[in-house]
């Protein structure tokens, strides 16, 4: 049986066999959109739920997801996922010969690996809208952070580390290894403007610092169509 255990006095979290699995059940919590529903939060295998006190307690929260689930016994069917091309600048690039050297390859394998992979946004934090992407081809896999984090990562660049790939939208310090940059906006907290969300799949498309320049502080464009995905 699903079990969730308190994040909080209005939250509730359960843990999944998988990120797949974990993705529907929380689609499934959005499209039921109960009237005590807050908030729901994916985080690669996870899944936080946040709901309102006036109207539900703990616990029947979540026995009002345990049958929720129970009514989903098939948690990996199609859901409905949006794509995103979002290009990047290798040029802008300040860890590439690290990387390249790490995992031994080519800097230009290392781009055409790391571009023509279709990556799913598994969970968003760190700064606000960070997108963690997975997961890296295996043989990008397995690169340190640096031993040292830069004290300022420029907005829109796009760093790996370990399994993962992901786009600094604002600029702070920060660990990763620098591939690339993007010129779009994938944030506006003063706008509310989050593009980006869990289940999401990213592709990055190779430019050069021409197009980067002209392209510079465009906002990333939503895709037309959803399409249905297993």
């Amino acid at each position: 049986m699903l079990e969730f255990l308190p994040l909080s006095d209005q939250a509730a979290m359960a843990y999944f066999p998988d990120e797949a699995t974990a993705l529907s059940f929380a689609a499934a919590v959005r499209q039921a959109e109960p009237p005590w529903l807050v908030d729901v939060v994916q985080a690669y295998r996870s899944v936080a739920v946040f709901f309102d006190l006036h109207h539900i307690t703990f616990a029947q929260a979540s026995q009002s997801l345990r049958d929720l689930a129970a009514r989903k016994r098939q948690l990996k069917q199609a859901t409905e996922v949006r794509r995103h091309r979002i290009p990047c600048c290798y040029e802008l690039q300040l860890d590439l010969a690290r990387v390249a050297e790490h995992v031994g390859l080519s800097t230009d394998e290392v781009i055409r690996l790391h571009s023509e992979t279709e990556y799913t946004v598994y969970a968003i934090g760190f700064c606000p809208g960070f997108p963690y992407l997975g997961y890296l081809p295996e043989k990008l896999c397995g690169v340190p952070r640096l031993e040292s984090p830069r004290p300022r990562v420029e907005v829109g660049s796009v760093g790996l580390t370990g399994r993962q790939t992901g786009i600094y939208t604002e600029s702070r310090p920060g660990g990763w290894n620098i591939v690339g940059r993007t010129p779009l906006e994938l944030v506006s907290v003063t706008d509310g403007y989050f593009p980006l969300r869990t289940g999401d799949k990213v592709q990055f498309t190779r430019i050069d610092e021409a197009e980067f320049r002209r392209l510079l502080g465009q906002r990333l464009k939503m895709p037309e169509e959803s399409q249905r995905v297993k």
